[in-house]
């Protein structure tokens, strides 16, 4: 049976949103959705799901409430599963319960699926508890969209005071409570975006407040908190405090394989950018690598210099007649990463080198006799060509095959503007291969850079970078994406 879910998304923090609210969103048909919702849940909704924004700003509204109560019951009535996911909790200034009714007065079933209200996820974030047992066991919360409307000689001398929408209207919020006899050196803080890397926070009291939010530009949306519990701000705003909080970091690997650098990222504080320079593409011929699966059992030897590489190999072995009962060698791989790629076949790996570049490879195979010995080696159309030049003359038979390529992605030259000529440049941006530096300055100039900080995986793509004209800051120790951010964070 069809229905219609009404889903909190949470304070901001794409992560915050509840188990169930993930799954609903994994099965949804249609998802109508808030300025605050995160747009990155929109990504768990099957492809073919319509997405629709129903946004409401201050003065700007996409739709009415009405048209949007419509929108709902008009998909469910064709028999779709209909997800208004809205920022926060839906039931607390959330107009949930308004759409709630609609659907009853309709006769469509519905489901309220709770999400984290944004003064919970401000409290964690910003390290202002709304409750603690020395300071305040009463929280008042209230919307300031209308200063007029609101008892404040009822409400204003809550021990916490939490004020939704009501950052514009603050000064005069402030005049109220002050002259109902609420103390002018009541602790008060503002935040906007809060548990988003862009968290921005203005702190004060109720006298000094209005004034600290102007002169710091604070925009809409914001929550404000009044009361004894934002003295312990100092103590337990742990957030604020992460390493990497504030900083804008651009993280140029392929889509669907930048999670591993932009989660790393996140968790120490970042607003990560993911702005690929490269992609990843089936190899243009499969001919020599289908020739050399058909010959496996014939090598002594495979080595892999990529995850990608792990990947388009199994792959083509999975469409041909032969799996890897054929091979009878040994498999060696670069690196880490790329080792745990061929482990998570339930395979071993025999050979790594001690350092994650050609270089260390090839120092990993000096004990080995290879003359004579037959190697596949299958990899990117473009790569070195150190590892097979220094194989075959120590006598070995090397077949290198393209078993994928890398390209530049259509969209990112018509990016690169909107990311780095704008007024805030980014304070870092992340190279993990020289292809990635390459595609890079095709698409928007070394110059771009000009004012950014450059963090390279290793020698070979620093040795790219500065050719190109790019000046590099830091280079990693160990060329893995920990390394990579050990040596931002040093």
């Amino acid at each position: 049976m069809t229905k219609v879910y009404l889903v909190g998304a949470g304070p901001g923090d794409p992560e915050l949103i509840t188990v169930k609210g993930r799954r609903i969103l994994e099965s949804a048909d249609a998802i109508l959705y808030d300025h605050l919702a995160p747009t990155a849940l929109l990504d768990l909704a099957p492809a073919h799901a319509e997405r629709v924004y129903v946004g409401k700003k201050r003065s700007v509204h996409e739709f009415s409430q009405d048209e949007i109560c419509a929108m709902l019951i008009e998909r469910a009535r064709r028999g779709l599963n209909v997800v208004r996911l809205k920022g926060g909790d839906p039931m607390l200034f959330g107009r949930g319960g308004e759409e709630a009714e609609a659907l009853a007065d309709a006769g469509i079933p519905f489901e309220i699926i709770p999400g984290i209200t944004v003064p919970l996820g401000l409290a964690a974030y910003s390290g202002v508890p709304l409750t603690h047992r020395d300071h305040t066991s009463a929280v008042t919360f209230v919307t300031g969209h209308s200063v007029g409307q609101i008892d404040w000689d009822r409400v204003g001398m809550s021990e916490t005071l939490v004020i939704f929408m009501g950052l514009t209207e603050f000064a005069e919020i402030s005049r109220q409570l002050i002259a109902r006899g609420r103390s002018a050196d009541t602790p008060a803080i503002a935040v906007r975006w809060s548990t988003r890397p862009d968290q921005e926070t203005v702190a004060g009291t109720l006298a000094t407040l209005p004034r600290l939010i102007a002169a710091s530009g604070m925009k809409p949306p914001a929550t404000i908190i009044l009361g004894e519990v934002v003295r312990l701000r100092d103590k337990l705003n742990w957030y604020e405090r992460l390493p990497l909080f504030g900083k804008r970091i651009v993280v140029t690997r392929a889509r669907g394989q930048a999670d591993a650098l932009s989660s790393r990222l996140e968790a120490l504080g970042a607003t990560v950018i993911e702005f690929p320079t490269i992609e990843i593409q089936p190899a243009s011929d499969y001919s020599r690598l289908d020739r050399a699966i058909s010959e496996l059992g014939a090598y002594d030897w495979l080595i892999f210099t990529s995850a990608n590489g792990v990947r388009f190999f199994v792959e083509r072995l999975d469409r041909s007649p032969s799996d890897f009962r054929s091979f009878r060698g040994r498999i060696c791989a670069i690196g880490p990463a790329t080792r745990a790629a061929i482990e998570a076949l339930h395979l071993k790996v025999d050979l790594m080198g001690k350092e994650y570049v050609a270089e260390g490879l090839l120092r990993a195979f000096a004990s080995y006799p290879l003359d004579g010995a037959r190697i596949l080696l299958p990899r990117a159309a473009v790569a070195r060509d150190l590892v097979p030049e220094q194989l075959r003359l120590r006598g070995a038979l090397v077949d290198v095959v393209e078993a994928y390529r890398t390209v530049l992605p259509e969209a990112t030259a018509e990016r690169a503007p909107t990311i780095f000529a704008g007024k805030r440049k980014p304070d870092w941006i992340t190279f993990t291969s020289s292809s990635t530096v390459q595609n890079f300055v095709s698409a928007g100039g070394a110059e771009a850079l000009t004012g950014v900080r450059v963090a390279s995986i290793g020698p070979i793509t620093t040795r790219t970078a500065r050719e190109l004209g790019i000046a590099v800051d830091v280079e990693a120790r160990q060329f893995t994406i920990d390394g990579l951010v050990e040596a931002m964070l040093a």
